[in-house]
């Protein structure tokens, strides 16, 4: 056992789930429409439902959970690479140490600063910070400090996200005064051989170190915290079973368990054959099966789908589970200001879709889906545990639909090409009559004829 991770127990639950019966695989399903979650026999469960039949039944059920919870909002960001340099030689990366035909990179200030404004001139209202590990605490305060200084025109970065190395109690203390949001940080693979095997020097060698990293975040006081699973290293059944296993460690000593989930596949990187030609491939078939269970499995946690997928998977894996998207993504440290489609001398690895953000959104919008970008729940302190607890009753409804409206008018007024504009406002109005209490309804239209006509920032 490493840490809190039973791998024997995991490999147990998977074997013993093989076959199962068709009323079992039902009985799962039918507890999962009740939105209280899964346990891990459960889910091993579903995972072994073999045959497109029964995996419609889950898509199906997932789908039915997505709405339930989240309604048609679909939340977007996009990543800010901040440096690629790192001491870590991880197999997969294009960021590792070894890798000497990286051009490397860390943003000044200034750079930093002309980057976030390039992005808020998009309308991008919440981004990720992204760090190799190469530069401590100090970097990242200044950076995230510096990003929240950056106002161009109605633009401003309401919400901060940071993927960083694992830090000590007391420098997620000075992460979390920053006014951070999520805290995110990936344990890739949840197999400890193959976690030595991908990680062979650097700190990111230390499994137990960068697995108590959330431990020691929540300790800080920063309550929202993300997970995630590189799909590709190892087996996706045991990794996904493994990332819940974590979600539960959390929960039981903290009270909840993680803000968000992230599930990349492997995508090619520069000079690295692992991530060329995964160990563990996932296809387009079970990586639908994976964001459904995990939506079953935990349905009030973000799902979260990057640019690394096409626009055909992601339009197919909205209605899975999805709730959170990167969109208009560079991975690479300037890359928003050298507007090439792809940088892979400087890029951490090759992007699936690379379709601009308003393209993105017209698209997202037709499907009849709402793009928000809302940052309430932070900016009134709705985070962690006080989030869960309006969550779960099913009470955050009433803030979510109406919030996603008013930052969609927003970004329609303000960045929109005359197309999105056409198809957002269909969307608006075909959506508003979803807000149930007749009050916020009402209280909704007002404000969004006040964005209208030059006022910003409203939310519930």
């Amino acid at each position: 056992m490493a840490g809190f991770i039973d791998e024997r127990l995991l490999f147990d639950l998977i074997e013993k789930a093989k076959n199962p019966s068709a009323v079992r695989v039902s009985e799962v399903i039918c507890k999962a429409k009740e939105m209280k979650g899964l346990s891990l026999e459960e889910t091993a469960v579903l995972m072994q439902a073999e045959g497109e039949d029964r995996a419609e039944e889950i898509f199906h059920a997932a789908r039915e959970v997505k709405f339930g919870i989240y309604g048609k909002r679909l939340v977007l960001f996009a990543p800010l690479y901040v440096t690629n340099e790192c001491g870590n030689n991880c197999l997969y990366c294009a960021f590792r140490r070894d890798n000497k035909d990286l051009v490397r990179k860390t943003l000044t200030i200034d750079e930093l600063k002309r980057e976030t404004q390039i992005l808020e001139d998009m309308g991008h209202k919440r981004i990720l910070l992204v760090y190799g590990e190469a530069h401590g605490i100090k970097l990242i305060a200044e950076t995230v400090e510096a990003v929240y200084s950056v106002k161009s025109g109605n633009g401003e970065i309401r919400r901060a996200n940071v993927n960083a190395a694992p830090m000590s109690v007391d420098d997620f203390k000075t992460l979390k005064a920053t006014g951070i949001g999520t805290y995110q940080c990936f344990q890739e693979t949840y197999h400890s051989e193959t976690f030595a095997k991908m990680h062979p020097s650097g700190n990111k060698s230390n499994y137990e170190w960068r697995l108590y990293a959330l431990h020691r975040a929540q300790q800080a006081g920063i309550d929202d915290v993300a997970l995630g699973v590189l799909y590709g290293l190892f087996d996706w059944k045991f990794d996904t079973l493994a990332l819940l296993m974590h979600a539960q460690a959390l929960e039981s000593e903290f009270g909840v368990g993680p803000h968000t989930i992230s599930f990349p596949r492997m995508e090619p990187a520069l000079n690295s054959d692992v991530a060329c030609s995964p160990p563990y491939p996932v296809s387009d078939f079970d990586m639908k099966r994976v964001v459904a269970i995990l939506r079953l499995a935990v349905p009030y946690t973000g799902l979260i789908l990057t640019t690394r997928e096409s626009p055909e998977m992601r339009k197919e894996l909205f209605d899975m589970g999805v709730s959170q998207l990167s969109a208009g993504s560079r991975t690479n440290p300037g890359g928003y200001y050298d507007a090439r489609e792809h940088a892979p001398e400087s890029e951490q690895f090759t992007l699936g879709d690379t379709r601009p953000l308003d393209e993105v959104i017209n698209d997202i919008a037709r499907m009849g889906y709402v793009p928000s970008f809302c940052t309430a729940c932070y900016r009134l302190g709705r985070t962690g545990g006080d989030f869960m607890s309006i969550a779960k009753p099913g009470l955050i409804k009433e803030f979510c639909l109406p919030n996603a409206l008013m930052t969609f008018k927003e970004y329609l007024v303000d960045y929109a090409s005359d197309a999105t504009k056409a198809s957002g406002a269909a969307t608006i109005s075909d959506q508003i009559q979803d807000v149930a209490n007749h009050t916020r309804r009402k209280e909704t239209s007002d404000r969004l004829e006040l964005i209208e006509n030059g006022e910003r920032d409203f939310y519930f």
